[in-house]
């Protein structure tokens, strides 16, 4: 199994990448750039390059809605040069509060957009003369729009590869069936290993029958928190403000997708109650309702034999990487809890 982690802005990015070093002398082997609506995320990647020697650098995520496809695949092959082949383009369609919300694009067709962007990216890739012609993009522009005076046209670089991996963010049952057939990498939220099947089973079925198997196995990333040793089950704590502000509050009311899965994933009564509660302010309130049983299940937080109890259990539920977040209240401290965790994954 791979570790791979979230580079958090808190403290400043130059802090973190210089963190980010250590991290990956402890075993640390994927790092995900998030963007949402802060600064941008290939800025980053490029900094991270150049400040690495091994660990993938992985967009999580850049939204399809912010940028064209073709751009999408330059930026990738970009980083995948800087890096000398260590990129990973992380896609997902975020949410209609922050692509109409920031952006001002309309949220329309999300999963068309996915599936058309990694057809385009792995033309540009290839280095073929691009031409797609789907639901939501057309290139190049047909005659009768625009100036009549498109043409093909392929990468002027050679990539260093022509196939990059490209992991994909997604919760609904038809994404997630898009995301078996098409991706090389899947980023769920809120995955435990006993609800996995029951929410996504069905549609990774689906996707998988239909994958080419030339692509090989898709790459599943999950874990939650981090903290090994004893005593260390309060740990699991430092992980509710960002549950309850997804399963609160990301997105309105009638359309959170982090809500849907965390009801599907049997606690649908305390879903509703964790986003009421939120949504009227009452923030500590909303994270105390998060049941401690999700909070176990979500996490590899505990004694060790604990946490390799929770490692198989997310292997033969179908992980085959670690997604996680190492909790402590220092950096030594986290990038201990690195280590540990890599002994326990070698061991199995």
């Amino acid at each position: 199994m791979k570790i791979s982690m979230l580079l958090s802005y808190a403290g400043g990015l130059k802090e973190r990448v210089a963190e980010l070093k250590e991290y990956e002398k402890a075993g640390l082997d994927v790092v995900w750039m998030p963007e949402a609506y802060s600064f941008d995320a290939p800025t980053a990647m490029g900094y991270i390059a150049a400040n690495t020697e091994r660990v993938t650098i992985a967009s999580g995520i850049l939204p399809v809605f912010t940028r064209t496809p073709s751009l999408l695949a330059m930026t990738a092959a970009g980083l995948d040069y800087l890096s000398d082949g260590r990129a990973m383009l992380g896609l997902g369609a975020s949410g209609p509060q922050v692509i109409e919300g920031f952006h001002g694009v309309p949220y329309d067709a999300p999963l068309a957009r996915l599936r058309e962007t990694v057809e385009i990216c792995r033309q540009v890739w290839r280095r073929e003369k691009v031409r797609h012609t789907g639901k939501k993009y057309e290139v190049p522009l047909g005659q009768d729009k625009g100036t009549g005076l498109a043409k093909p046209l392929k990468l002027i670089n050679h990539p260093v590869r022509d196939e990059i991996p490209i992991a994909l963010a997604t919760l609904g049952s038809k994404s997630v069936e898009a995301t078996a057939e098409l991706a090389e990498a899947w980023l769920p939220a809120f995955y435990t290993a006993e609800a996995a099947h029951d929410v996504w089973g069905a549609a990774l079925a689906a996707g998988n029958a239909k994958r080419d198997p030339a692509r090989g196995p898709l790459d599943v990333y999950a874990g939650g928190a981090v903290s090994i040793g004893k005593n260390r089950e309060k740990m699991r704590d430092m992980a509710r403000p960002q549950i309850a502000l997804y399963v609160g509050g990301m997105g309105a009311r009638s359309k959170n997708f982090y809500n849907d899965i965390f009801c599907k994933s049997g606690y649908e009564a305390e879903a509703g109650e964790i986003q009421r509660l939120f949504l009227e302010g009452k923030k500590d309130a909303a994270e105390a309702a998060i049941p401690d049983s999700f909070m176990a299940a979500n996490s590899l937080v505990g004694e060790p034999e604990f946490v390799t109890e929770r490692l198989h259990a997310l292997k033969e539920s179908g992980v085959t990487s670690l997604n996680v977040s190492f909790m402590g209240e220092t950096s030594a401290e986290k990038i201990k809890a690195c280590d540990q965790l890599r002994n326990l994954v070698d061991a199995m």
